[in-house]
């Protein structure tokens, strides 16, 4: 192996998580591959602040980014309206350490979540774990109607120090 090659490809010392708070905000479009550059977005802009690519907390980061993107893509797609992506990496040294909130805000206010827990959709059914998982993986999750027309759902996730 190209001597090159092989100082590329040992993995970089583990660095620290963001200090100071950090945020990423980002509108993509209500379509598959709107979602999938979320996550993809979402992954980079974590690894370049500590939070390394392959850790169990990027991949808990990533799912929770997809199913609230694939959320929006569902709901707005077909109307033609763009989601945003939000993500604020709480600074360490609070009480909980350091806490990734992932915000995405969608065009489709009059869609509120349906009342009472999670609940697992029939076997049969195609649709309708996305939430389940987020219920399942995020620490804190929830709703925010902002106006007549947009809504955000939001998952926050405790890092590991």
């Amino acid at each position: 192996m190209n001597p090159q090659t092989q100082r590329i490809r040992q993995s970089a010392p583990p660095r620290a998580v963001a200090a100071a708070p950090s945020t990423f905000a980002v509108q993509l479009s209500s379509t598959r591959r709107g979602a999938r550059l979320a996550r993809l977005l979402a992954t980079q802009w974590l690894d370049e602040r500590g939070v390394p690519y392959r850790s169990a907390a990027s991949h808990t980061a990533a799912l929770l980014v997809a199913e609230l993107a694939a959320n929006a893509v569902r709901h707005c797609g077909s109307i033609g309206r763009d989601f945003r992506l939000r993500l604020t990496l709480g600074a360490a040294g609070t009480a909980r350490g350091p806490v990734l909130r992932v915000e995405v805000t969608d065009a489709r206010a009059d869609k509120p979540l349906p009342s009472g827990p999670c609940r697992l959709p029939d076997p049969e059914e195609e649709s309708g774990r996305g939430l389940v998982l987020v219920d399942a993986v995020a620490h804190r999750w929830g709703e925010r109607v902002n106006d007549l027309i947009t809504k955000t759902l939001w998952a926050e996730l405790d890092l590991p120090e």
